[in-house]
């Protein structure tokens, strides 16, 4: 395609499609002067044949990526390696999501020549109108040509109604964002303070609308974007069932009798205070889903409390009793070597993923990663010790635990380091449960 101003190559990850999907659905709907294409690089090598064959037909080329802060390291040496394949003066390379919102230095220093910060919808439409031209455009950080820090301010937020879900004209769809942000400012979390400790949510006929679409593209299946599922339609810590109940009739009347709906299972979850008989009687009213995934993080009430879980270790009994009860396949979510846990709060997190087994629920276990953009960002990597590694091995073997822990303990200790060698001095809101003496 000749006469382009702009080419927008993503490099697209099967790990971080949805984002990137959401920034097309806005995109799709925006009118703009600026003569441009889309392209996808599945590859690192794919990626760098569209920046060449872009550069050939002269137009300017932003190469958009988009990552969690456990993959940052590993897609630095990409980008390197993209850089020898295929560079050049019209090339801007631009890091997006959770990650260059929370490290935005970081991340220039990692070889990103743009970090954007917060949400990308309006940043990426401000950016399609420039051509390109980032120097003016809100939501962004760069180095000036003296190496200075810029940073142009915070991105416009707009209501989730305003840009579609996902994208029609690229023909590229993923599970629908209904709620975006938490109240729930769990201090291990990333959400809520990429996008507030704030509700904000996408009505019931905005939904409906994208699975009607959905239908008619011959999709069947709906599954929804959420921190907490049972929280749609709440302004607050109370479950909206009305909203919820609202929301599950109208997908399963738009999805038709041949389709199903999902809800409560990945790619979200129930906080384990929200589970009630209602609650799954609903979603077993009106979901496919025979099992649901519950929060539950740890078993010890200490460090549930440090980490401002806003539930206790009962809540979550209760929550997989009841569940059990009703029918469901329950998947609990633990995290071992939460920050500043004693022996005595480690065996409280094995005897509950044992005693949740025993009831037939399996465990989903997590390493504790000090993620930047947290209150706990400067906490201490998570450290799983021998004994521990032995019980959950054990449950691993019976079936009852699964689970990327492993793997995580080396993205905790990157993530440690990296932490370390960009320290915030004064403005650090680590806040560590205290250890009680002789722990």
């Amino acid at each position: 395609m000749g006469g382009l101003d702009l080419v927008l190559v993503l490099r697209y990850r099967k790990a971080v499609t949805y984002g990137l999907h959401v920034l097309l659905g806005a995109l799709e709907e925006h009118e703009t002067a600026t003569r441009y294409d889309v392209r996808f690089g599945d590859t690192a090598e794919s990626t760098a044949q569209h920046i060449e064959t872009a550069l050939a037909e002269g137009a300017t080329v932003l190469v958009l990526w988009s990552f969690y802060s456990p993959d940052a390291a590993a897609l630095a040496t990409e980008l390197a390696e993209i850089r020898r394949m295929a560079d050049g003066p019209g090339v801007v390379h631009v890091a997006g999501g959770v990650h260059a919102t929370a490290e935005p230095v970081q991340t220039l220093d990692a070889g990103w020549d743009v970090a954007a910060v917060g949400e990308g919808e309006t940043t990426l439409l401000r950016l399609v109108d420039a051509a390109g031209a980032y120097a003016e455009v809100p939501g962004l950080v760069y180095r000036d040509a003296a190496g200075a820090v810029v940073r142009t301010g915070r991105p416009q937020r707009r209501p989730l109604d305003d840009f579609r879900g996902f994208s029609l004209r690229w023909d590229r769809f993923n599970a629908l964002e209904i709620t975006r942000g938490c109240v729930y400012a769990c201090r291990f979390c990333q959400t809520p303070f990429m996008f507030t400790a704030k509700f904000r949510h996408r009505s019931v006929a905005n939904v409906r609308w994208h699975v009607d679409r959905m239908r008619e593209r011959g999709l069947r299946d709906v599954r929804f974007v959420t921190p907490t599922a049972l929280s749609y339609g709440s302004q607050s810590e109370e479950p909206n069932l009305a909203a919820v109940e609202e929301l599950l009739a109208t997908c399963r009347d738009g999805i038709g009798p041949d389709g199903r709906v999902f809800f409560g299972s990945f790619p979200s979850e129930i906080r384990p205070e929200h589970v009630s008989r209602e609650a799954l009687r609903l979603v077993r009213r009106y979901c496919a889903n025979t099992n649901i995934i519950v929060g539950a993080q740890s078993g010890s009430d200490r460090v549930l409390d440090a980490a401002k879980r806003g539930h206790g270790v009962e809540e979550v009994r209760r929550a997989v009793r009841l569940g059990v009860a009703e029918g469901f396949g329950i998947n609990v979510d633990m995290i071992f070597g939460m920050p500043g846990e004693d022996p005595d709060d480690v065996e409280a997190s094995l005897a509950l993923a044992r005693e949740l087994a025993e009831l037939g629920a399996r465990i989903h276990a997590h390493t504790f990663m000090p993620l930047p953009g947290t209150p706990w960002r400067d906490a201490p990597p998570g450290d799983v010790d021998p004994a521990t590694i032995r019980e959950v091995d054990r449950l691993s073997r019976r079936g009852a635990l699964y689970g990327h822990w492993q793997k995580q303990r080396d993205h905790a200790a990157r993530l440690a380091a990296a932490a370390q060698a960009y320290p915030r001095p004064g403005r650090s809101r680590t806040i560590l449960p205290t250890v009680p003496d002789g722990g």
